[in-house]
């Protein structure tokens, strides 16, 4: 996955690991109270922020350029912060702003570390369910929920006939591509919930997860915990997962090559 060894994982992850309840205390010290969404499209759509977003993601970057100076970051709300570093941060600060806005607990914080380009640590924090899931090496990743720790692996059971599929297409997907699909759509009976999907993809609750148009920082921090999970991944068009858009994680490569296959004919 990188060329970053795991003692070096490990030094990242026991920095996240406090972070993750740093924001949660964050929120609510400070941004549990009543807000009012705005509609960064301005009439074009619907694309939601609130001011919750950018505290959270201000608050991330502070911490991060105090124990890391010289890293680069990229967060969805203020742009890329570039300096001559292998190391890029890459920020989702409220990945779920419309979860968020109505009260639906599956909103969390996204935090991804690439190194030389490719995501090798991460982080999904769960403050409203005091919960959050991170991976410590390439191999390992784990829930910590009420002061315990749980290892995560996929469903190493799952096959094409008993697998559990939750996906989204946020509007993308026209009727006529679905049309097209019609495996997929019968096999979609579960749903998604943000990246709460895919960490219960990674503690073995569902098996196929496939959302479409992500961007780079509704992905970067899943896949180490996805990979340290055993999960497979990528794009609909079978390219690396880091390069976001349609995105595709499977228990086992068996079950992705005949999902990429059921998916093949919305790409036309």
């Amino acid at each position: 996955m990188s060329e970053l060894d795991n003692k070096k994982i490990r030094f990242f992850a026991t920095f996240l690991n406090r972070l993750a309840r740093d924001m949660t205390n964050y929120y609510n010290k400070k941004l549990d109270k009543p807000f009012k969404p705005i509609n960064k499209s301005k009439g074009k759509g619907y694309d939601p922020v609130t001011k919750a977003d950018r505290a959270f993601e201000k608050f991330i970057r502070s911490k991060i350029k105090k124990k890391f100076p010289k890293h680069n970051i990229i967060g969805e709300e203020f742009g890329n912060k570039k300096n001559k570093s292998d190391f890029t941060w890459v920020i989702d600060p409220i990945d779920g702003t419309r979860s968020f806005i109505i009260g639906n607990p599956t909103w969390s914080n996204l935090i991804g570390l690439n190194y030389k380009g490719n995501p090798v640590v991460g982080l999904a924090n769960f403050p409203k369910l005091n919960k959050y899931y991170l991976n410590t090496s390439s191999k390992n990743a784990y829930v910590i929920e009420k002061g315990k720790k749980r290892k995560l692996q996929v469903n190493k059971k799952a096959t094409l006939k008993n697998m559990k599929l939750a996906g989204a297409f946020h509007g993308w997907l026209s009727l006529k591509k679905q049309s097209r699909i019609p495996k997929v759509l019968k096999l979609m009976q579960f749903p998604c919930f943000d990246a709460l999907s895919y960490m219960h993809f990674c503690e073995g609750k569902i098996d196929v997860v496939l959302q479409c148009q992500n961007k780079i920082w509704d992905v970067h921090a899943i896949i180490p915990i996805i990979s340290a999970a055993g999960g497979v991944g990528s794009t609909w068009n079978n390219r690396d997962a880091k390069y976001a858009g349609n995105i595709l994680f499977s228990a086992n490569r068996n079950i992705h090559k005949k999902m990429l296959k059921f998916l093949r004919p919305a790409l036309k």
